[in-house]
């Protein structure tokens, strides 16, 4: 890179930083409160039907307690952890996918493409052969096999520097091997045990309870501290590393430290709803469409990954005449937007 292109990059590099210390973009004000909007219909939406269907009078008094009746049992204890769990863990993978993108500068390097999610099937599949399939010890086995997933991946990936085509070369060799491994012990396992595998691999809200969004909402909660520090990062590293270097910001450190935070996001996700895929992948070019951004927006993507994961699963429950797994749902959500980045491929 030549002197004048990273005087260039430099100063374009400041223009966004002092952008974001100063007044928000007023678009990315807009967007975001409108795709929170659509999240806030969509979990009214998803309270309200179902086999007893609750009008709206009658799904405000349960909330606000004028109702302690049956409906607010319905309400608060059957529908409203599963209407939380979609749009706190929609939340999650588009902020997952907005970090990994940056950061590899690649529309496709997601957690469910770069073998972070296959991982932690592994280790839930382990845990259930060998164990049995209770909840804790599939969220336990999910979260472990997530985590270690990671780590082999960025060692691998150590080598000159964590740079992010390697990461993503790694990440699809390594995902492609667990798939291997994932394969083998569904056709050794037990019918089923295997056929309870498969169903929690599609990936599924339908065992979601109050314990599992506490300590999903206590991961994003560490992560989004983590990020609130380090955000100003992520648009350096979107730059490239020598523009990046060039301001002062240790690059190998905070890519492993935004890494990291990703990888918790997807796994406390994971632990307990199994491999949701490709909603990392499309929320954050929903999220920089929407805002029309020069670059990837956490607060828009977290947006954005919390309504598709509210309206896919109400389409997974209400849609069809027999309800779907929500991840089968996102998966033709990611196809579609897979064909239209080949249709319409986007200029960075």
């Amino acid at each position: 890179m030549n002197a004048t292109t990273a005087s260039a990059g430099r100063a374009y590099l400041h223009l966004r930083i002092g952008r974001a210390r100063g007044r928000t973009p007023r678009r990315l004000v807009l967007a975001c409160l409108a795709m929170l909007l659509l999240t806030l219909l969509g979990t009214a939406v998803a309270l309200s039907l179902g086999d007893y269907p609750i009008p709206p009078d009658q799904l405000v008094a349960a909330l606000t307690g004028a109702d302690a009746g049956f409906t607010r049992t319905v309400v608060l204890e059957w529908r409203l952890p599963r209407a939380l769990a979609a749009a706190l863990f929609g939340l999650a993978l588009g902020a997952a996918g907005a970090i990994f993108q940056a950061i590899t500068r690649n529309p496709l390097a997601t957690p469910d493409i770069i073998g972070f999610t296959t991982g932690s099937y592994t280790g839930a599949l382990l845990v259930m052969v060998t164990f049995g399939s209770s909840l804790l010890g599939i969220a336990t086995g999910a979260l472990a096999g997530g985590l270690a997933t990671a780590s082999v991946i960025m060692a691998l990936s150590m080598r000159r520097g964590l740079r992010g085509t390697r990461l993503v070369v790694v990440g699809i060799g390594v995902s492609a091997a667990l798939a291997g491994v994932n394969a083998w012990i569904l056709r050794t396992a037990e019918m089923e045990i295997a056929f309870s595998a498969s169903a929690w691999g599609v990936g599924t809200l339908s065992r979601i309870l109050a314990p599992q969004l506490l300590l999903t909402a206590s991961a994003i909660t560490v992560a989004g501290t983590v990020l609130a520090a380090t955000g100003r990062s992520l648009a350096q590293l979107e730059l490239g590393d020598e523009i990046a270097a060039s301001s002062g910001l240790r690059v190998t450190s905070m890519r492993v430290t935004l890494i990291a935070c990703a990888v918790l996001l997807v796994a406390a996700v994971t632990a307990f709803a199994g491999p949701i895929a490709f909603i990392a992948l499309a929320a954050p070019a929903i999220g920089q469409r929407l805002t029309r951004a020069p670059g990837i927006s956490l607060a828009a993507s977290a947006c954005a990954g919390a309504m598709l994961l509210t309206w896919a699963d109400i389409v997974a429950q209400h849609g069809f005449p027999h309800p779907l797994p929500v991840g089968i749902i996102t998966i033709v959500i990611g196809g579609a937007y897979l064909l239209s980045l080949l249709l319409f491929p986007r200029t960075r």
